[in-house]
């Protein structure tokens, strides 16, 4: 049984007890990253959480900080989105402590060394440009930026190589001041915990519980304007052209979410998928083909991303877009929607026997709207999905007129797929 607790200076703790487990994971989320960057400093938050590794006060070097987890066998690591930026230390429960220590040393007390900023300047621009020779993975930056434009939220969270080399010391220290405040962190520890809670609870307020609350910077509210389908194309010479298609859905915690994750179930999760059946195994058209969700706060999306022969373009986007409109006309059927339920409700389960994934589950919806679904809670609201709920959010989503398209290939004229954009 999980329990939450909002210490005096507003920072939150969730701790999770896990009885099958020996290790501890602590992680600490901060609603931090790249929608919360101007023009000029787009980039910034990842390369903070880069710099968060590069040496402390306690711990000078970035190898002192990297024995510190390598002499207790852990592992530790960092991501950073749109919205959130998370820190975790993951190692044997005996050393919980320290992991703590370690990752608050970090975020507290982290040196911003110039010489630690120049070095790294050149790591990212590498990042970004492996980014940009993979279209597989660059393909999802460019859908979103068809999808929200020159906002925050349009805009690469790695940054451009001009504002990753224009980056300064003062730019890191504005940022964390803006944003690294306690309302705006939660720290999550899961795992093999102390039978006294209280001691774990005693432990935070030690290392966070004196950190000072401020006022937080706010992003500004994504706005959507779409009357007609729309395409982006990447031109790149390639043999193999990538391509995301998708559609405009709902924010974070909307009352439909787990009727659209049933959705994206049924059509793009798994070999047994619509998509891989009808793109792939049947067709031959594609080697990789997935759908996946995306929500934010305030905006959400669906993708169906894949690899295709540049010969095969236009066949491919038709079975894709077929697809979609089948599920708006047919219902599905009882044994094939219960498939897609033990889909979603089997991964979750898997992600219970690992520690960070239990702390990752509950911190997110606690940093993003302040109240925890518990993995029980999640499977009962996928039980509680029908088939005239899917058919009900597919007529709703799958409208032309919310349909884009973004192509990494060698291609320049978009007029020619608008035409192929309609349900």
């Amino acid at each position: 049984m999980h329990k939450r607790i909002v210490f005096r200076n507003k920072l939150r703790l969730i701790t999770i007890p896990l009885l099958s487990v020996k290790s501890v994971t602590v992680l600490i989320l901060v609603g931090a990253g790249s929608r919360y960057e101007s023009k000029k400093t787009n980039g910034l938050a990842h390369f903070a959480e880069h710099m968060f590794f590069k040496g402390t006060k306690k711990r000078p070097t970035p190898l002192d900080v990297s024995v510190t987890i390598d002499s207790i066998g852990g592992e530790s690591n960092a991501f950073t989105s749109k919205e959130i930026t998370g820190f975790y230390v993951k190692a044997a429960s005996k050393h919980l402590d320290l992991a703590l220590d370690v990752l608050v040393d970090m975020l507290l007390n982290s040196n911003f060394d110039s010489r630690e900023i120049e070095k790294e300047r050149g790591v990212i621009i590498e990042e970004i440009n492996m980014h940009e020779d993979t279209p597989m993975r660059q393909i999802s930056s460019v859908y979103e930026s068809l999808l929200y434009g020159d906002t925050p939220l349009g805009w690469p969270v790695l940054g451009t190589k001009d504002t990753i080399r224009h980056t300064q010391k003062q730019d890191f220290i504005s940022y964390l001041e803006g944003l690294y405040v306690p309302s705006n962190m939660v720290v999550t520890i899961a795992g093999d915990l102390p039978k006294n809670i209280q001691q774990v609870e005693d432990m935070v307020e030690l290392q966070l519980g004196s950190l000072k609350d401020r006022k937080k910077i706010h992003a500004s509210k994504a706005v959507e304007r779409q009357s007609v389908p729309e395409v982006r194309i990447s031109p790149k010479k390639t043999q193999q052209a990538h391509l995301c298609i998708g559609v405009r859905t709902f924010p974070f915690r909307h009352k439909r979410m787990y009727q659209l994750a049933v959705l994206n179930a049924l059509l793009g999760a798994g070999m047994s998928s619509r998509l891989f059946t009808k793109v792939r195994e049947e067709r031959g058209l594609a080697y990789y083909i997935r759908s996946n969700v995306e929500h934010y706060s305030d905006v959400g999306y669906l993708e169906a991303q894949a690899g295709i022969d540049t010969s095969k373009m236009e066949e491919s986007i038709k079975v894709i877009l077929d697809e979609f409109r089948r599920l708006k006309v047919e219902k599905v059927g009882e044994q094939e929607l219960r498939k897609a339920k033990e889909y979603l409700k089997g991964r979750i389960t898997l992600e219970l026997e690992d520690s960070q994934d239990v702390a990752t589950m509950y911190a997110v919806p606690e940093l993003l709207e302040r109240r925890i679904k518990t993995p029980s809670d999640i499977m009962r609201e996928i039980d509680a999905v029908t088939s005239s709920h899917v058919m009900e959010v597919a007529k709703e989503i799958f409208q032309a007129n919310k349909l884009n398209l973004a192509v990494i290939g060698p291609y320049e004229d978009p007029s020619w797929f608008k035409k192929l954009l309609t349900v």
